[in-house]
């Protein structure tokens, strides 16, 4: 599979498994609690509330976040919020009925909070842990990390939630976290080279970094444009994937963790393509959206459940292929200094759009039918990726064979 080079790379092996380990339990977790949202409630609505509240933490944490992790130890910020984690995870626990909602959407968005600055405070550590050569290649296993999260959590996290209740998913998240933290423990960070060159610009604002990083970068401003568009309409995929498995195919708790596992599926394939990259990231990128954007439109005219199946997967095929893409040019385009606040504010730019387009979405479906909603997503995809293609073959926006 060509992950050989991990043997060189012992600290960010280390980060990997902590990221699996954190990222099936959770998934677990996610699962049941939006089965268990469509079975108390029975509308879609709650299921864009609950999803579209994980995200507003990133509007406040964003900007903090990065700054922190460009002067203070990555390993401190991982392990604490992990262990904050394990507390509120049991939370769900006690939800049995309409009335205990609020626990729901609160613990939903203690646990978005610390995902909101372990999320940048992870990837802005990425760089610093692996050797320029092996960039795309982690960044490509980093969407199999992904995928055997979606696969393992996700199939297992509906079948035991089936079986024996959501609240043994509760119990293994908690017991994720608390693992999670324990490996992120051992790992060795590098010291910031970059604190001085940090505290130096102490008086400098997050929002004036992250205009300056912008302004010296092509394309650093494609993919902010990019991110927000897609942002935008990536909420009516996030929404529908439940709704698709128990309303539409009737498939219940599992059919959620199948859907979900048919993405992982597809995200772990693209590592064998995403690995052999080697320039073009943008633009192969913008293709991959756009082909992305094809699967979506055909699964929602599609009524049998093995084509869902593979089409779920091939649309993560090319998501897997274009994450990887637009990760390696921002890893390369912007300065090691600033990564960390400019993660922090990309997460609170498309977060919190995508927490709007969510919400939106699942209002939607009081007017629409998932399957039109969907057909609307895909053929958004599609527009968006010819649009930006069209942006970048024009003569000012050619630089140095990035794009």
């Amino acid at each position: 599979m060509g992950i050989s080079f991990l043997k060189e790379e012992k600290q960010y092996r280390r980060l990997f498994l902590a990221g699996i380990v954190n990222g099936i339990g959770d998934r677990f977790s996610s699962v049941a609690v939006l089965a268990m949202l469509l079975h108390v409630t029975g509308s879609g609505l709650a299921v864009g509330t609950t999803l579209a509240i994980r995200l507003v933490p990133s509007l406040f944490f964003g900007p903090i976040v990065g700054r922190l992790v460009d002067r203070f130890s990555r390993k401190t910020i991982l392990v604490t919020t992990d262990l904050i984690r394990v507390a509120v995870a049991l939370s769900f626990l006690f939800v049995h009925s309409k009335e205990d909602l609020w626990i729901v959407y609160c613990s939903s968005f203690i646990l978005a909070s610390g995902e909101a600055i372990y999320g940048p405070a992870r990837k802005s550590g990425i760089a610093g842990l692996v050797s320029k050569e092996h960039l795309v290649k982690v960044n490509s296993l980093e969407q199999v990390m992904v995928g055997i999260v979606l696969i393992i959590g996700a199939i297992s996290g509906g079948i035991v939630s089936a079986i024996f209740g959501a609240g043994v998913t509760f119990w293994l998240n908690a017991v994720s976290f608390l693992g999670a933290g324990a490996i992120i423990s051992t790992i060795t960070f590098p010291k910031n080279k970059n604190i001085e060159k940090v505290d130096e610009s102490n008086k400098e604002s997050p929002i004036s970094t992250f205009k300056k990083v912008i302004l010296m970068s092509v394309p650093v401003q494609i993919l902010l444009l990019c991110e927000i568009l897609i942002a935008s309409m990536n909420g009516i995929d996030n929404v529908l994937i439940s709704v698709y498995a128990i309303n539409e195919f009737q498939l219940g708790d599992v059919g959620v963790g199948l859907f979900y596992g048919a993405l992982g599926i597809g995200l772990m394939l693209s590592f064998s393509v995403a690995n052999q990259l080697r320039k073009n990231f943008l633009v192969t990128g913008l293709v991959c959206l756009l082909l992305e954007g094809v699967f979506l439109v055909l699964l929602s005219r599609t009524h049998l459940v093995v084509f869902a199946l593979l089409i779920f997967c091939g649309a993560a095929f090319m998501s897997g292929i274009g994450n990887t893409c637009f990760d390696t040019t921002l890893m390369k385009e912007i300065p090691e200094e600033h990564q960390g606040t400019m993660f922090g504010l990309l997460a609170t730019i498309s977060n919190t759009i995508l927490g709007m387009s969510m919400f939106l979405s699942g209002s939607a479906l009081q007017y629409l039918t998932p399957r039109s909603l969907g057909l609307l997503g895909g053929i958004a995809y599609i527009l968006v990726a010819i649009f930006l293609m069209v942006t970048i073959s024009t003569k000012s926006y050619r630089k140095r064979g990035t794009i």
